[in-house]
């Protein structure tokens, strides 16, 4: 028997009886199948749906009974279900008859990402810290719930509020898994459960903690702290956060908020601050310090910064032995310009493959001078690069037919779009009162810059109050940097962070809290791939759980009744590999609901 229906993305699928034999008798069981196209002309089936055995006329030692939870009854009962062509008696089985024909599918809907999502929540065992805070209303609101909506749509598939509550759960089996009724969340609750979330901050950074201590033995004797920015598409407000400021989008039209984040060298997150939109990076380590230490007490932990962060006062108190703070930053090349003549008497030392260093102590700190090969290779290209597309521009503006103003103004802007290798070309422009000609205008390469430049790629200069004999640890130390910055690529790319829609500051910083959470969640995963499944990223995972989708497959009784069986579908062989190497079960399929349409349709009618 072949049922035929149109499924989603209009692929075509269609209900298939399989037979056994088994002690010679006949056993069917069904499934819902469809066609896959393998190359130009082969087509073979992959099971979608498997609806288990309905029972044919065997003795009843065969029979397969299902628990069946009936609208209106609390404890779910066992039937045994028949094709409607079998009359089939039986005082010890209730027996429910459907008609197989009929069978239709309702509501296709995204399952496995979210009860992925779920998983990661109950493995960071987040409930033990929300349920006590987030008590349900009055009303029967659960916000727990809600707040796990909001979580794991911006892990999966992040929008505002509003799209959440007009496509996403609709579309999504995150009430299936939480267990509420209804296709529809209301956007007030989303809101309002942003507005009880911040208040909770403090406390869910030394939950998490404890959770990373637990699950992966991380250390915090390492902090990396970096600082970014994003941007709001609205009216200048009259007071709070967003102000205008330096812009990390490239958005310095529009006023901003700045984000601190500090995480460990595995990408962990610690904790994180929402700061006014024009805050100087320069003014905030000092808070942070007193923060981390507030928190979680005086410890030898070194921090790890770019070279823009920390002020000369705010090092100087880290270098002071009762503080007992360590610091590893980058420093400014122009200070490399300063110490390079008595960086040029002492000998490079091979730390590793393609890294060369040499280290200079001045008083209580040590200079590191870290020249990577491959680096080098990368800026060289790059600096020729740019140099090559500045100096074409140069010689177009020489042939165009230009006034002296037209030629600096479009000067100007090469010189802006060259940035730092514009200081290797002199330029010679025409006086106020001279005609533009090849004569009046001409340029050259400033031979002395160029091996500057050349001298100083790949090279990093690094400072540091560590007293460290091992030169290539400072080094990995300083490159984990790139884990800050990777958690804020992730932040406003994965999670789809920005721009941000929100007008007042609680619910900003509670938005930027659900960003911060759901960004827990995909750490986790990465954490367990990277032991588990090496070379497959959290997002790449993610999408494989998004193939397996929730149907509603209906099958009418002869009774008049409809039983309903909720199912996701068999997941691919490449997931299922995925599964068993992340030792991960898929949990049972939801127990069938038997409905009764015409109670239904009756109290339509009487509303």
């Amino acid at each position: 028997m072949r049922l035929w229906f149109i499924f989603q993305d209009n692929e075509v699928m269609y209900l298939r009886v399989h037979k056994r034999n088994k002690d010679g008798k006949e056993i069917r069981y069904w499934s819902v199948v469809e066609n896959h196209r393998i190359g130009k002309k082969r087509v073979v089936q992959r099971t979608a749906l498997y609806l288990g055995e309905i029972n044919d006329s065997q003795k009843e030692a065969w029979w397969r009974a299902i628990e069946v939870l009936e609208r209106g009854h609390e404890k779910p009962r066992s039937v045994a279900l028949f094709p409607d062509d079998r009359a089939i008696q039986s005082k010890e089985h209730e027996v429910v008859n459907v008609y197989v024909n009929r069978m239709r599918l309702e509501r296709p809907r995204q399952w496995g990402a979210c009860w992925l999502a779920l998983e990661l929540w109950e493995q960071l065992q987040l409930d033990r810290y929300w349920a006590d805070r987030l008590h349900p209303s009055r009303e029967g609101t659960n916000w727990l719930n809600i707040l796990k909506t909001l979580v794991c749509s911006r892990l999966i598939k992040p929008g505002s509020e509003w799209k959440l509550h007009r496509e996403w759960y609709g579309n999504s089996a995150m009430g299936d898994l939480l267990g509420e009724d209804g296709d529809a969340i209301s956007y007030q609750n989303l809101y309002r459960c942003l507005d009880k979330l911040v208040e909770h901050k403090d406390g869910m950074f030394v939950f998490l903690k404890g959770r990373w201590q637990d699950m992966f033995n991380a250390g915090f004797d390492v902090l990396l702290y970096d600082l970014t920015s994003t941007y709001f598409e609205c009216d200048v407000p009259e007071d709070g956060k967003r102000k205008f400021g330096y812009s990390r989008d490239k958005r310095s039209d529009c006023v901003q908020v700045v984000i601190a984040l500090i995480v460990t060298p595995e990408g962990f997150p610690l904790c994180f601050e929402v700061l006014d939109g024009n805050t100087s990076d320069r003014t905030t380590l000092r808070h942070f310090l007193k923060k981390i230490e507030a928190q979680y007490g005086k410890a030898n932990r070194v921090w790890v910064m770019d070279r823009g962060i920390p002020t000369e006062e705010v090092l100087e108190e880290m270098r002071n032995p009762e503080a007992s703070v360590h610091y590893l930053v980058g420093t400014p090349k122009a200070r490399l310009n300063v110490l390079e003549a008595q960086l040029l008497s002492l000998p490079w030392e091979e730390v590793r493959d393609e890294l060369r260093v040499k280290l200079l102590k001045q008083g209580d700190e040590l200079y590191v001078l870290a020249c990577s090969t491959p680096r080098q290779s990368k800026e060289r290209a790059m600096r020729r690069r740019r140099l090559k597309k500045y100096w074409n521009r140069l010689k177009d503006l020489q042939k165009m037919k230009l006034t002296r103003d037209q030629l600096l103004m479009k000067v100007g802007a090469a010189k802006t779009e060259a940035g730092g290798v514009a200081r290797l070309v002199d330029i010679s422009l025409p006086s106020a009162r001279q005609k533009v000609t090849p004569e009046t205008f001409h340029f050259s390469i400033n031979r002395e810059n160029l091996k500057t430049a050349r001298r100083h790629e790949g090279q990093y200069l690094l400072r540091s109050n560590l007293d460290c004999d091992d030169p290539s640890k400072l080094w990995k130390y300083y490159m984990q940097l790139v884990e800050v910055e990777q958690a804020f690529k992730t932040l406003k790319s994965d999670m789809s962070l920005r721009p941000i829609y929100h007008q007042k500051d609680e619910r900003i910083e509670a938005h930027i809290f659900v960003a911060f959470l759901s960004y827990c969640l995909q750490i986790t995963l990465q954490q367990q791939l990277k032991a588990l499944a090496p070379g497959l990223t959290a997002r790449s995972a993610i999408e494989k759980f998004e193939a397996v989708q929730m149907v509603d497959v209906f099958l009418p009784t002869t009774t008049g009744k409809e039983l309903r069986l909720p199912r996701y579908t068999e997941p691919s062989k490449e997931l299922a590999l995925l599964l068993m190497n992340l030792d991960i079960k898929l949990p049972q399929q939801p127990k069938p609901v038997l409905l009764d349409r015409r109670k239904t349709q009756e109290a339509e009618l009487v509303l």
